[in-house]
Protein backbone atom coordinates (compact mmCIF):
# COMPACT_ATOMS: atom_id res chain seq x y z
CA UNK A 1 0.00 0.00 0.00
CA UNK A 2 1.60 3.67 -0.85
CA UNK A 3 1.89 5.95 2.04
CA UNK A 4 -0.63 9.15 1.64
CA UNK A 5 -1.54 9.74 5.19
CA UNK A 6 0.40 12.77 6.88
CA UNK A 7 2.32 11.86 9.71
CA UNK A 8 3.64 13.89 12.34
CA UNK A 9 7.60 12.84 12.43
CA UNK A 10 10.35 14.66 11.24
CA UNK A 11 13.90 14.14 10.30
CA UNK A 12 15.57 16.34 12.98
CA UNK A 13 18.83 14.57 11.97
CA UNK A 14 19.84 13.36 8.66
CA UNK A 15 20.56 9.51 8.41
CA UNK A 16 24.31 9.24 8.87
CA UNK A 17 25.64 8.54 5.56
CA UNK A 18 29.16 9.63 5.94
CA UNK A 19 31.29 7.80 3.81
CA UNK A 20 28.80 5.70 1.65
CA UNK A 21 30.37 5.52 -1.94
CA UNK A 22 27.68 6.68 -4.58
CA UNK A 23 28.08 6.83 -7.95
CA UNK A 24 26.27 9.77 -9.65
CA UNK A 25 25.62 8.92 -13.24
CA UNK A 26 25.12 12.60 -15.01
CA UNK A 27 24.06 13.79 -18.70
CA UNK A 28 26.07 16.20 -20.48
CA UNK A 29 23.04 18.73 -20.49
CA UNK A 30 21.05 18.55 -17.41
CA UNK A 31 19.35 21.00 -14.89
CA UNK A 32 19.64 18.78 -11.98
CA UNK A 33 23.59 18.10 -11.52
CA UNK A 34 23.57 20.91 -8.90
CA UNK A 35 21.13 19.98 -7.02
CA UNK A 36 22.44 16.40 -6.61
CA UNK A 37 26.17 17.64 -5.83
CA UNK A 38 24.95 19.92 -3.15
CA UNK A 39 22.55 16.72 -1.67
CA UNK A 40 25.44 14.65 -1.77
CA UNK A 41 27.83 17.01 -0.06
CA UNK A 42 24.81 17.27 2.97
CA UNK A 43 24.69 14.18 3.55
CA UNK A 44 28.47 13.24 3.22
CA UNK A 45 28.76 10.72 1.00
CA UNK A 46 31.81 9.40 -1.62
CA UNK A 47 30.78 10.92 -4.48
CA UNK A 48 32.03 9.30 -8.03
CA UNK A 49 30.42 11.14 -11.33
CA UNK A 50 30.09 9.10 -14.44
CA UNK A 51 28.95 11.57 -17.44
CA UNK A 52 28.69 11.27 -21.28
CA UNK A 53 29.96 14.79 -21.53
CA UNK A 54 32.45 17.63 -20.34
CA UNK A 55 31.22 18.39 -17.08
CA UNK A 56 31.97 21.39 -14.93
CA UNK A 57 32.23 20.41 -11.75
CA UNK A 58 34.55 22.36 -9.46
CA UNK A 59 37.03 20.58 -10.22
CA UNK A 60 35.49 17.06 -9.33
CA UNK A 61 37.17 14.62 -11.92
CA UNK A 62 34.57 13.05 -14.29
CA UNK A 63 34.31 9.16 -14.99
CA UNK A 64 33.57 9.06 -19.09
CA UNK A 65 30.67 6.44 -19.96
CA UNK A 66 29.25 6.32 -23.25
CA UNK A 67 25.19 5.67 -23.50
CA UNK A 68 26.12 3.89 -26.80
CA UNK A 69 28.10 1.61 -25.33
CA UNK A 70 26.88 0.23 -22.15
CA UNK A 71 28.78 -2.84 -21.23
CA UNK A 72 32.00 -1.11 -22.40
CA UNK A 73 31.34 1.95 -20.07
CA UNK A 74 29.83 -0.87 -17.10
CA UNK A 75 33.05 -2.94 -17.31
CA UNK A 76 35.17 0.70 -17.64
CA UNK A 77 33.51 1.63 -14.31
CA UNK A 78 33.60 -1.66 -12.63
CA UNK A 79 37.32 -1.78 -12.99
CA UNK A 80 37.84 2.33 -12.21
CA UNK A 81 36.06 2.96 -9.42
CA UNK A 82 35.65 0.46 -7.15
CA UNK A 83 33.09 -0.40 -4.77
CA UNK A 84 29.75 0.97 -4.60
CA UNK A 85 26.98 1.30 -2.56
CA UNK A 86 24.49 2.19 -4.72
CA UNK A 87 23.80 4.25 -8.27
CA UNK A 88 21.79 6.63 -9.29
CA UNK A 89 20.55 8.03 -12.30
CA UNK A 90 20.34 12.18 -12.01
CA UNK A 91 18.62 11.90 -15.43
CA UNK A 92 16.17 9.52 -17.85
CA UNK A 93 19.34 9.04 -20.33
CA UNK A 94 21.25 7.40 -17.69
CA UNK A 95 18.30 5.13 -16.39
CA UNK A 96 19.22 2.06 -18.28
CA UNK A 97 23.01 2.45 -17.31
CA UNK A 98 22.17 2.87 -13.73
CA UNK A 99 19.73 -0.16 -13.68
CA UNK A 100 22.52 -2.17 -15.66
CA UNK A 101 25.46 -1.75 -13.60
CA UNK A 102 23.61 -1.68 -10.37
CA UNK A 103 22.20 -5.18 -11.44
CA UNK A 104 26.28 -6.52 -11.97
CA UNK A 105 27.03 -5.05 -8.68
CA UNK A 106 24.12 -6.42 -6.94
CA UNK A 107 22.68 -3.03 -5.66
CA UNK A 108 19.36 -1.88 -5.19
CA UNK A 109 17.96 -1.26 -8.86
CA UNK A 110 14.95 -1.60 -11.31
CA UNK A 111 14.95 -4.21 -13.81
CA UNK A 112 16.26 -2.77 -17.15
CA UNK A 113 12.60 -3.77 -18.93
CA UNK A 114 11.13 -1.67 -16.52
CA UNK A 115 13.46 1.27 -16.54
CA UNK A 116 13.04 0.81 -20.67
CA UNK A 117 8.74 0.60 -20.17
CA UNK A 118 8.78 3.69 -18.20
CA UNK A 119 10.54 5.26 -21.22
CA UNK A 120 8.40 4.22 -24.04
CA UNK A 121 4.81 5.52 -24.00
CA UNK A 122 3.87 2.70 -26.17
CA UNK A 123 4.67 0.48 -24.07
CA UNK A 124 3.37 2.37 -21.12
CA UNK A 125 -0.01 2.04 -23.12
CA UNK A 126 0.02 -1.73 -23.72
CA UNK A 127 1.02 -2.71 -19.75
CA UNK A 128 -1.33 -0.68 -18.13
CA UNK A 129 -3.94 -1.83 -20.45
CA UNK A 130 -3.25 -5.60 -19.55
CA UNK A 131 -3.10 -4.93 -15.84
CA UNK A 132 -6.29 -2.99 -16.08
CA UNK A 133 -4.88 0.82 -15.18
CA UNK A 134 -7.48 3.31 -16.13
CA UNK A 135 -6.24 5.27 -18.83
CA UNK A 136 -6.83 6.84 -21.88
CA UNK A 137 -8.40 5.03 -25.13
CA UNK A 138 -5.17 4.46 -27.92
CA UNK A 139 -4.07 3.31 -30.58
CA UNK A 140 -1.20 3.14 -32.64
CA UNK A 141 -0.03 4.55 -35.89
CA UNK A 142 3.10 1.71 -37.14
CA UNK A 143 5.93 3.50 -39.02
CA UNK A 144 4.73 2.73 -42.72
CA UNK A 145 0.94 4.11 -42.29
CA UNK A 146 -0.09 5.65 -45.75
CA UNK A 147 -2.08 8.84 -45.08
CA UNK A 148 -5.71 7.09 -45.73
CA UNK A 149 -4.68 4.22 -42.92
CA UNK A 150 -3.88 7.16 -40.28
CA UNK A 151 -7.06 8.76 -40.92
CA UNK A 152 -8.70 5.38 -40.38
CA UNK A 153 -6.89 4.34 -37.30
CA UNK A 154 -7.74 8.17 -35.74
CA UNK A 155 -11.33 7.79 -36.82
CA UNK A 156 -11.51 4.77 -34.84
CA UNK A 157 -11.07 7.18 -31.72
CA UNK A 158 -13.18 9.78 -32.79
CA UNK A 159 -11.74 13.62 -32.16
CA UNK A 160 -10.07 15.43 -30.83
CA UNK A 161 -7.37 13.07 -29.93
CA UNK A 162 -4.11 13.78 -29.36
CA UNK A 163 -0.53 12.22 -31.39
CA UNK A 164 2.22 11.49 -29.21
CA UNK A 165 6.21 10.28 -30.17
CA UNK A 166 6.36 7.47 -27.93
CA UNK A 167 10.52 8.61 -27.13
CA UNK A 168 10.38 12.21 -26.55
CA UNK A 169 9.61 13.65 -22.90
CA UNK A 170 8.28 17.11 -21.72
CA UNK A 171 5.33 17.41 -24.28
CA UNK A 172 8.31 17.62 -26.96
CA UNK A 173 6.52 16.08 -30.38
CA UNK A 174 3.15 16.02 -28.42
CA UNK A 175 0.42 17.46 -30.69
CA UNK A 176 -3.54 17.67 -30.44
CA UNK A 177 -5.52 17.19 -33.92
CA UNK A 178 -9.65 17.81 -34.14
CA UNK A 179 -10.03 15.83 -37.66
CA UNK A 180 -8.55 13.53 -39.53
CA UNK A 181 -6.59 16.16 -41.81
CA UNK A 182 -5.00 17.46 -38.68
CA UNK A 183 -3.90 13.73 -37.55
CA UNK A 184 -1.71 13.13 -41.20
CA UNK A 185 -0.17 16.77 -40.49
CA UNK A 186 0.65 15.86 -36.88
CA UNK A 187 1.82 12.95 -37.83
CA UNK A 188 3.86 14.09 -40.70
CA UNK A 189 5.27 16.78 -38.11
CA UNK A 190 6.35 14.31 -35.28
CA UNK A 191 8.74 12.42 -37.94
CA UNK A 192 10.65 15.75 -38.24
CA UNK A 193 11.11 16.68 -34.77
CA UNK A 194 12.07 12.96 -34.01
CA UNK A 195 14.85 13.48 -36.93
CA UNK A 196 15.82 16.22 -36.01
CA UNK A 197 16.25 14.47 -32.09
CA UNK A 198 18.08 11.79 -34.01
CA UNK A 199 15.55 9.16 -33.18
CA UNK A 200 14.28 6.66 -35.48
CA UNK A 201 11.64 8.57 -37.41
CA UNK A 202 9.81 5.22 -38.28
CA UNK A 203 9.07 4.63 -34.82
CA UNK A 204 5.40 3.93 -34.38
CA UNK A 205 3.43 6.82 -33.15
CA UNK A 206 1.19 7.12 -30.58
CA UNK A 207 -2.65 8.39 -31.12
CA UNK A 208 -5.16 9.21 -27.60
CA UNK A 209 -8.60 10.14 -26.89
CA UNK A 210 -8.27 13.69 -25.75
CA UNK A 211 -9.75 13.85 -22.09
CA UNK A 212 -10.45 17.45 -20.69
CA UNK A 213 -10.32 17.77 -17.17
CA UNK A 214 -7.68 19.40 -13.71
CA UNK A 215 -4.26 17.71 -14.10
CA UNK A 216 -2.03 17.11 -11.41
CA UNK A 217 1.06 15.18 -10.91
CA UNK A 218 2.71 12.80 -8.23
CA UNK A 219 6.43 12.19 -7.37
CA UNK A 220 6.96 9.74 -4.75
CA UNK A 221 9.72 7.36 -4.00
CA UNK A 222 9.40 3.55 -4.57
CA UNK A 223 10.93 0.67 -2.24
CA UNK A 224 10.07 -2.11 -2.55
CA UNK A 225 7.27 -1.38 -4.87
CA UNK A 226 5.62 0.87 -2.31
CA UNK A 227 5.08 4.22 -2.91
CA UNK A 228 6.41 6.86 -0.40
CA UNK A 229 4.81 10.63 -2.02
CA UNK A 230 7.26 12.97 -1.58
CA UNK A 231 4.81 15.81 -3.96
CA UNK A 232 1.76 16.61 -5.67
CA UNK A 233 1.33 19.13 -8.00
CA UNK A 234 -2.05 21.28 -8.84
CA UNK A 235 -1.54 22.10 -12.50
CA UNK A 236 -4.33 25.09 -13.32
CA UNK A 237 -3.29 26.25 -16.66
CA UNK A 238 -2.65 23.27 -18.67
CA UNK A 239 -3.69 24.51 -22.21
CA UNK A 240 -6.37 22.38 -24.08
CA UNK A 241 -4.21 22.48 -27.47
CA UNK A 242 -2.53 21.98 -29.62
CA UNK A 243 0.20 21.86 -27.72
CA UNK A 244 0.64 21.35 -24.17
CA UNK A 245 3.28 23.10 -22.63
CA UNK A 246 3.01 22.87 -18.36
CA UNK A 247 3.27 26.15 -16.93
CA UNK A 248 2.13 26.58 -13.39
CA UNK A 249 2.47 23.71 -10.61
CA UNK A 250 1.31 24.19 -6.88
CA UNK A 251 1.56 22.15 -3.99
CA UNK A 252 -0.14 20.79 -1.78
CA UNK A 253 -3.05 19.76 -4.09
CA UNK A 254 -6.61 21.80 -3.66
CA UNK A 255 -8.14 18.39 -4.50
CA UNK A 256 -10.14 16.01 -2.09
CA UNK A 257 -8.38 13.51 0.28
CA UNK A 258 -10.93 10.66 -2.13
CA UNK A 259 -9.63 11.87 -5.25
CA UNK A 260 -6.15 12.42 -4.18
CA UNK A 261 -6.12 8.80 -2.37
CA UNK A 262 -7.44 7.36 -5.69
CA UNK A 263 -5.10 8.87 -7.69
CA UNK A 264 -1.74 7.80 -5.51
CA UNK A 265 -3.35 4.80 -5.57
CA UNK A 266 -3.13 4.41 -9.33
CA UNK A 267 0.16 5.76 -9.57
CA UNK A 268 1.60 3.08 -7.48
CA UNK A 269 -0.25 0.81 -9.52
CA UNK A 270 0.84 2.10 -13.16
CA UNK A 271 4.44 1.92 -11.45
CA UNK A 272 4.59 -1.76 -10.66
CA UNK A 273 2.59 -3.10 -13.58
CA UNK A 274 5.45 -1.69 -15.47
CA UNK A 275 8.15 -3.78 -13.09
CA UNK A 276 9.32 -0.64 -11.24
CA UNK A 277 10.19 -1.32 -7.70
CA UNK A 278 12.71 1.20 -6.31
CA UNK A 279 13.64 4.75 -6.52
CA UNK A 280 11.54 7.88 -7.58
CA UNK A 281 8.50 8.43 -10.10
CA UNK A 282 6.98 11.18 -11.42
CA UNK A 283 3.00 10.69 -12.75
CA UNK A 284 1.12 12.86 -14.96
CA UNK A 285 -2.44 11.85 -13.91
CA UNK A 286 -5.78 13.55 -15.46
CA UNK A 287 -9.31 13.92 -13.81
CA UNK A 288 -12.00 12.77 -16.91
CA UNK A 289 -14.15 15.38 -16.64
CA UNK A 290 -16.83 13.98 -19.10
CA UNK A 291 -18.00 11.86 -16.22
CA UNK A 292 -19.67 13.22 -12.34
CA UNK A 293 -17.03 10.51 -10.87
CA UNK A 294 -14.01 12.62 -11.79
CA UNK A 295 -12.35 9.05 -13.09
CA UNK A 296 -8.80 9.38 -12.24
CA UNK A 297 -6.73 8.35 -15.59
CA UNK A 298 -3.49 7.78 -15.83
CA UNK A 299 -0.95 9.85 -18.74
CA UNK A 300 2.41 9.34 -18.42
CA UNK A 301 5.24 7.95 -15.85
CA UNK A 302 8.93 8.09 -15.46
CA UNK A 303 11.41 6.90 -13.38
CA UNK A 304 12.66 10.02 -12.51
CA UNK A 305 11.78 12.59 -10.38
CA UNK A 306 10.12 15.93 -11.39
CA UNK A 307 12.07 17.59 -13.85
CA UNK A 308 14.04 21.36 -14.40
CA UNK A 309 14.54 22.95 -11.28
CA UNK A 310 10.78 21.93 -10.08
CA UNK A 311 12.28 20.61 -7.15
CA UNK A 312 13.97 23.37 -5.68
CA UNK A 313 10.19 24.66 -4.55
CA UNK A 314 10.49 21.45 -2.04
CA UNK A 315 11.61 21.00 1.74
CA UNK A 316 10.75 18.81 3.54
CA UNK A 317 11.65 18.39 7.44
CA UNK A 318 15.07 20.30 8.69
CA UNK A 319 15.27 21.43 5.17
CA UNK A 320 16.32 18.49 3.64
CA UNK A 321 15.99 18.36 -0.69
CA UNK A 322 14.05 16.09 -2.54
CA UNK A 323 17.69 15.28 -3.60
CA UNK A 324 18.65 14.01 -0.55
CA UNK A 325 15.43 11.87 -0.48
CA UNK A 326 16.17 10.34 -3.26
CA UNK A 327 19.99 9.72 -2.79
CA UNK A 328 18.89 8.17 0.78
CA UNK A 329 16.32 6.24 -0.43
CA UNK A 330 18.90 4.77 -2.97
CA UNK A 331 21.23 3.77 0.21
CA UNK A 332 17.96 1.64 1.91
CA UNK A 333 16.90 4.27 4.22
CA UNK A 334 13.39 5.14 5.32
CA UNK A 335 11.83 8.03 3.57
CA UNK A 336 9.76 10.67 5.94
CA UNK A 337 6.42 12.30 4.64
CA UNK A 338 6.21 15.25 5.45
CA UNK A 339 6.46 19.11 3.88
CA UNK A 340 6.62 22.04 5.42
CA UNK A 341 3.71 23.97 6.56
CA UNK A 342 1.98 26.63 3.98
CA UNK A 343 2.19 26.56 -0.06
CA UNK A 344 4.73 26.33 -2.62
CA UNK A 345 4.90 26.75 -6.72
CA UNK A 346 7.12 27.17 -9.57
CA UNK A 347 6.07 28.43 -13.22
CA UNK A 348 7.80 26.96 -16.27
CA UNK A 349 8.64 29.80 -18.60
CA UNK A 350 7.56 28.55 -22.07
CA UNK A 351 9.30 29.50 -25.02
CA UNK A 352 6.59 31.57 -26.75
CA UNK A 353 8.40 31.87 -30.92
CA UNK A 354 11.35 30.83 -32.32
CA UNK A 355 14.63 33.24 -32.73
CA UNK A 356 17.38 34.08 -30.93
CA UNK A 357 17.22 34.80 -27.35
CA UNK A 358 19.01 38.41 -26.75
CA UNK A 359 17.58 39.06 -23.43
CA UNK A 360 15.10 39.34 -20.51
CA UNK A 361 13.78 42.30 -18.92
CA UNK A 362 11.88 42.60 -16.05
CA UNK A 363 13.66 40.05 -13.64
CA UNK A 364 13.84 43.16 -10.66
CA UNK A 365 10.44 43.69 -11.21
CA UNK A 366 9.60 40.03 -10.75
CA UNK A 367 11.58 38.68 -7.94
CA UNK A 368 9.74 42.12 -6.56
CA UNK A 369 6.74 40.46 -6.17
CA UNK A 370 5.57 39.48 -3.08
CA UNK A 371 6.25 35.80 -2.05
CA UNK A 372 8.41 35.14 -5.21
CA UNK A 373 11.30 33.21 -4.05
CA UNK A 374 13.42 33.29 -7.36
CA UNK A 375 14.11 33.44 -10.58
CA UNK A 376 16.13 31.77 -12.88
CA UNK A 377 16.70 32.08 -16.18
CA UNK A 378 18.24 28.61 -17.71
CA UNK A 379 18.89 29.49 -21.20
CA UNK A 380 22.05 31.72 -22.11
CA UNK A 381 21.16 34.30 -24.14
CA UNK A 382 22.10 34.48 -27.83
CA UNK A 383 20.90 30.94 -27.92
CA UNK A 384 18.13 29.51 -30.55
CA UNK A 385 15.12 28.95 -29.24
CA UNK A 386 11.96 26.82 -30.22
CA UNK A 387 8.76 26.87 -29.33
CA UNK A 388 7.04 23.43 -28.52
CA UNK A 389 6.30 20.87 -30.20
CA UNK A 390 9.83 21.33 -31.89
CA UNK A 391 11.93 22.99 -28.43
CA UNK A 392 12.80 20.96 -25.47
CA UNK A 393 13.78 23.90 -23.05
CA UNK A 394 11.65 25.96 -20.99
CA UNK A 395 13.06 29.64 -20.64
CA UNK A 396 13.83 29.44 -17.00
CA UNK A 397 11.60 28.60 -13.73
CA UNK A 398 10.04 31.26 -11.57
CA UNK A 399 9.94 29.79 -7.42
CA UNK A 400 7.10 31.20 -5.14
CA UNK A 401 5.89 30.19 -1.34
CA UNK A 402 3.24 31.58 0.58
CA UNK A 403 0.49 30.79 2.91
CA UNK A 404 -1.94 29.90 0.93
CA UNK A 405 -1.81 27.84 -2.48
CA UNK A 406 -4.15 30.60 -4.16
CA UNK A 407 -1.92 32.97 -2.83
CA UNK A 408 1.26 31.68 -4.40
CA UNK A 409 -0.44 30.99 -8.03
CA UNK A 410 -1.37 34.89 -7.83
CA UNK A 411 2.18 35.64 -7.00
CA UNK A 412 3.34 33.31 -10.19
CA UNK A 413 0.90 34.57 -12.37
CA UNK A 414 2.18 38.34 -11.34
CA UNK A 415 5.87 37.54 -11.83
CA UNK A 416 5.35 36.05 -15.03
CA UNK A 417 3.59 39.32 -16.35
CA UNK A 418 6.42 41.35 -15.60
CA UNK A 419 9.12 39.22 -17.61
CA UNK A 420 9.94 40.58 -21.01
CA UNK A 421 11.59 38.13 -23.26
CA UNK A 422 13.61 39.60 -26.39
CA UNK A 423 13.50 37.40 -29.12
CA UNK A 424 14.94 38.11 -32.51
CA UNK A 425 13.05 36.32 -35.31
CA UNK A 426 16.24 33.64 -36.81
CA UNK A 427 16.49 34.92 -40.34
CA UNK A 428 15.51 33.01 -43.28
CA UNK A 429 17.74 31.31 -45.55
CA UNK A 430 17.67 32.34 -48.92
Amino acid sequence: MSNTEPILEQITHAPDLRGKRVLLLIPAVSYRATNFLIAANRLGLDLVVGSDGALVLGGRPVERVDAGDLEGSIDRLISTVGPLDSVVAVDAQMLVLAAKLAARLGRQHNPVDAVVAAGDKLQQRQLWATAGVPQPAFRVISGDATPDVMATVAAQLGFPSVIKAISLSGSRGVLRADDEAAVVAAVIEIRKILREAQRPDHQPILIEEYVSGWELSIDGLLTDGHLTVTAIFDKPEMPDGPTFEETLLVSPSRLPTRIISAAVATAERAAISLGLRYGPIHAEIRLDDRNREQKVLMLELAARSIGGLCSRVLRFADGVSLEEMILMNSLGCRIPRVRHAGAAGVLMLPVECEGILNGIEGRGQALAVPGITGVSITIPLGQFIRPLPWGDRYLGFIFAEGEEVSVVENALRAARQRLRPIIQPKPCRL
